[in-house]
């Protein structure tokens, strides 16, 4: 690849109904508009968790002129976080179950629509987010939403989407059992029990479902929302508000834009980075990272 050339990094099989010549599909489409666009560019797929993030890595030291992620939000976190800090664009073909980040970036669900918008977008700068020393262009958090896509990343690939992440969540809200937090934010402290503790960089999980609907991804800030809980019945009534984009109405809510937070309890932490999970031990760190990735959006 010559030093000013593009490199696509394609989860090979992400997306419902991914065929077994997926691979092959996609590595022809990416070729023709490379070709279309009269540049010069490779395709290289994933094989394991974390490569995505090394193959961007690698793409960087060859001095890709720009990367292209094609995954659900796990694969372009892998890929945004590796390019975060630097000058490359990052072009973005969404293929995962909800696409929340794309959504937000109003970028096309159809493939080779999306691909001409990497090559021939405009470039859009914006900020990122820090939780646990891992980093989010989307949104973060714990709690609920933490329990609900550890339960919905076991399903196997072909069995996600809205449907069954929307039975996941109707019975986690049922059952979840929230924790007692010590939540600072900005320096002001917060004791509650809450369902949730999220920060926001763009407004919605995925599936148009919005948690920050005053998110915005270059404001410097992350949206904090701190949701105290309430029995499993209120629980499920006041999703509705979600569900309809009117979450200020939901009882016992805090929302706060902030630059950097901590929250700590006496528990193991279960947290959500972009749909993707992981666990601390009792506490964590949170911080905005402005204008740390440059995105391309369509013109």
């Amino acid at each position: 690849m010559p030093p000013d050339g593009v490199v696509a990094i394609v989860n090979p099989f992400a997306g419902a109904g991914a065929t077994r010549d997926a691979p092959q599909v996609r590595q022809r489409l990416l070729e023709e508009r490379f070709a279309a666009a009269g540049v010069t560019g490779c395709v290289r797929f994933t094989e394991r968790a974390g490569h995505a993030g090394e193959l961007a890595r690698a793409a960087l030291d060859a001095g890709a002129a720009l990367v292209i992620a094609w995954g659900g939000d796990g694969t372009i976190n892998e890929i945004a976080s590796a390019v975060s800090g630097s000058r490359t664009p990052l072009g973005i073909v969404p293929a995962g179950s909800g696409n929340g980040f794309a959504n937000e970036l109003g970028l096309d669900s159809v493939p080779r629509r999306a691909i001409d918008t990497a090559l021939l977008g405009r470039d859009r700068v914006i900020d990122g987010g820090e939780f646990d020393g891992r980093r989010f262009f989307n949104i973060a958090g714990t709690g609920l939403d933490a329990a609900v896509a550890e339960r919905f990343n076991t399903r196997p690939r072909g069995r996600r989407g809205l449907g069954p992440y929307l039975r996941i969540t109707a019975r986690e809200l049922m059952r979840y059992k929230s924790l007692r937090y010590r939540i600072r934010l900005d320096g002001d402290e917060i004791v509650t029990t809450a369902l949730f503790v999220v920060f926001a960089n763009g407004r919605e999980f995925g599936n148009r479902i919005r948690i920050a609907p005053g998110a915005k991804l270059d404001d410097g800030l992350l949206e904090a929302i701190v949701v105290e809980d309430r029995p499993p019945l209120a629980r499920l009534w006041s999703s509705r508000f979600a569900a309809l984009g009117r979450l200020e109405r939901t009882p016992g809510m805090i929302v706060r834009g902030v630059r950097q937070a901590s929250i700590e309890t006496d528990r193991e932490i279960v947290y959500q980075i972009d749909g993707e999970t992981g666990r601390a031990p009792g506490r964590v760190e949170i911080r905005v990272v402005p204008a740390t990735l440059t995105v391309r959006v369509a013109r």
